[in-house]
C-alpha cells in the first residue's frame, strides 16, 4: 500500500469462508519471514475457520523464497499471472476503500490501522 509519505508491505490470506489474517512485514520478506507468516497468521486463520491444512489448497505466488517446505499443498499456477489469483481481487477492494477516505493518513501507523479496518470489513462473499 502506497500513500504520499510511503509505503507499507503486508501480508493476508483468504478462503472461501471469508479474509483471514493480515500482517504488516516489516523490512524484507525472506524465507524465514514468510515460513513464520505462515506458522502464526495462516495458522490462526486455518483455526479460525475451523480448518487444517488437510482442508485446503495454498495459493503462493512463484517467487522462489516462498518454495519452502511447510505443511500446506500448493496449487501449481502460471508464473505472471496475477488475474488467477483470486487475492488480487481483495487487493483491489482494500485499495479501493483506502483511497475513498477523505484525507490521506499522516504516516505508517494511521495507514496500517485503516487496512486493518477494512480488511476486518471484507464480508466471506467477497471471497
Amino acid at each position: 500500500m502506497k500513500f504520499g509519505g510511503g509505503s507499507l508491505m503486508m501480508w493476508g490470506c483468504m478462503i472461501w469462508k471469508g479474509a483471514g489474517m493480515a500482517c504488516k512485514i516489516d523490512g524484507r520478506m525472506d524465507a524465514d519471514l514468510y515460513v513464520q507468516i505462515l506458522e502464526d497468521e495462516l495458522q490462526q486463520s486455518l483455526e479460525y475457520f475451523n480448518k487444517s491444512p488437510e482442508d485446503i489448497l495454498f495459493q503462493q505466488d512463484n517467487d522462489p523464497h516462498k518454495q519452502e517446505d511447510h505443511d500446506y499443498e500448493v496449487m501449481v499456477w502460471p508464473a505472471q499471472s496475477p488475474d488467477l489469483n483470486p487475492i488480487e481481487h481483495l487487493w483491489f477492494i482494500l485499495k479501493r476503500r483506502l483511497a475513498e477516505y477523505p484525507e490521506p493518513p499522516k504516516g505508517i501507523a494511521e495507514l496500517w490501522e485503516r487496512v486493518e479496518r477494512e480488511w476486518e470489513r471484507i464480508e466471506a462473499v467477497t471471497c
